[in-house]
């Protein structure tokens, strides 16, 4: 085994194991995780993040970095910090910054359909990025590419794209990831009519026919965690799976939780959420923007996504945009 400090990881991945600790150490609204861990719990945690960051590295989480360690990541971050901006050449187009996301994209992450307003989380956090790097909104464009496209491997026409990606192991062979900018759990959601909306515990759910889009971390939780008697059904994106639901040809879906609020507030009345997942869980995911594999802009994104983190910025993002989980029934 490798024993690599936390001071001497690249910066990207000594902030993901930084920042788990913290949202692991939280509780409260939703975007902070709602159960305080035992040491070595959260030590259980943090070891399982930092390797799916870094697969081939086994790592532990020691003391901070020295002085030496930290003096280099200063000059580090001045350095991308001039480079990172217009006139920097590391863009897909010239001083344009060209930013994607899915079509349509839904509140809360986008509102209105509208990328470019800056509402909604995930465009307000598009839009703090951009503006931490330099670029002002009329140097900003943004482009729709579909969730699978996004994560396929090959050469991108976009520098970054916001879209609920789970920073996984498995999908870094194609992509890069910045560091996270949202650590979410996974509800689920069912009609008011249906027998599924009684459920209380995961194996209540075992039987049921579920459904999720496909290849989110959604399908993942009901095959890993619900593990159920039944294939679940993969559907392309989110919408047909509510139209799914509300066609009674599945009696539930899994999605991420704000999703999850929005659709039985927003979306389909008489739906309900019947419950969220345990966290921290082994599918506990945290949310990343992706970049083209080897992208120079990777470590310009997570410095800017690390300068939020700490000022207090995401979490203000969340507070306003994010609903409180705390309604939310834990299923276990």
């Amino acid at each position: 085994m490798v024993r690599v400090g936390i001071g001497h990881l690249p910066s990207q991945i000594r902030t993901l194991c930084a920042r788990t600790h913290l949202f692991l150490s939280h509780s409260g609204r939703e975007g902070k995780m709602t159960a305080v861990l035992t040491p070595r719990r959260r030590s259980a945690v943090l070891a399982s993040i930092c390797l799916a960051v870094v697969p081939a590295t086994a790592c532990t989480i020691a003391d901070p970095a020295d002085a030496a360690d930290t003096s280099a990541a200063s000059a580090d971050a001045a350095s991308r910090s001039v480079a990172c901006g217009p006139g920097g050449g590391l863009t897909w187009a010239p001083d344009v910054l060209t930013i994607a996301t899915d079509d349509p994209a839904h509140a809360p992450w986008v509102i209105d359909n509208d990328p470019a307003n800056g509402l909604g989380y995930e465009g307000a956090v598009a839009r703090a990025v951009s503006e931490r790097l330099g670029y002002a909104p009329d140097q900003v464009r943004f482009s729709r590419v579909a969730f699978d496209d996004a994560l396929a491997p090959g050469p991108k026409n976009f520098d970054f794209d916001i879209n609920q990606f789970t920073i996984a192991a498995d999908r870094r062979d194609s992509v890069d990831f910045s560091a996270p900018y949202y650590p979410v759990a996974q509800s689920v959601v069912a009609l008011s009519t249906n027998p599924a909306a009684r459920s209380r515990s995961l194996a209540d759910l075992t039987e049921l026919r579920l459904g999720a889009q496909r290849n989110s971390t959604s399908l993942a939780a009901i095959e890993g965690t619900i593990r159920p008697g039944r294939t679940p059904t993969a559907f392309d994106s989110t919408d047909t799976a509510k139209a799914a639901l509300l066609a009674g040809e599945v009696d539930a879906i899994v999605v991420d939780l704000p999703t999850g609020f929005h659709i039985t507030e927003e979306q389909i009345p008489g739906s309900v959420i019947v419950g969220q997942f345990p966290r921290p869980n082994d599918l506990t995911e945290f949310y990343g923007v992706v970049l083209e594999k080897d992208s120079p802009l990777t470590g310009c994104v997570s410095a800017a996504l690390d300068g939020l983190y700490d000022d207090g910025t995401l979490d203000a993002l969340i507070a306003r945009w994010l609903t409180d989980s705390a309604g939310a029934r834990v299923l276990q």
